[in-house]
């Protein structure tokens, strides 16, 4: 058994690496490995860090490569718990956490207004906990509402 928790971050570019780094205090006595499709001169984390490539749904090849890549950093992490503010690379690694056995947390971007995310709506099947940042996006469905990052 580890001594500390250790927990998967993961965040696309721009808003949802934003708010990602806005919960890291969240994880102060834990071990954290960020992952990112940012570069990790850009990212900046402090602590151990992986890129990924950046992918969306009309991208299939690079979705398939996006998901081979986080299936390997969720093997060979093994994180207890595996966090994601979005977007794609968040939501394949909470389904790979989910089918390690890791608890998953999503929390869909607060740019998000009017609705959730189509990756926020798809984490509903993969999350243990699944948030959203706008408490009139709650519904007796989920997701839960618990306050905002920014």
């Amino acid at each position: 058994m580890r001594e500390r928790l250790k927990v998967l971050a993961i965040a696309s570019a721009g808003g949802h690496w934003t708010q990602l780094m806005r919960l890291r205090a969240a994880f102060a006595e834990c071990e954290v490995v960020f992952v990112s499709t940012l570069d990790q001169s850009s990212a900046n984390p402090g602590c151990s860090f992986v890129q990924v490539p950046d992918a969306n749904r009309r991208e299939k090849f690079l979705l398939t490569k996006l998901a081979v890549k986080m299936a390997g950093v969720v093997l060979r992490e093994r994180p207890d718990v595996v966090i994601s503010t979005g977007a794609a690379p968040g939501l394949i690694g909470l389904f790979f956490g989910r089918l390690t056995g890791s608890r998953t947390i999503w929390l869909d971007s607060i740019a998000n207004v009017d609705r959730l995310s189509l990756s926020g709506n798809c984490a509903r099947w993969a999350a243990d906990l699944w948030l959203t940042q706008w408490s009139h996006l709650t519904n007796s469905h989920g997701p839960t509402y618990l306050g905002s990052v920014v």
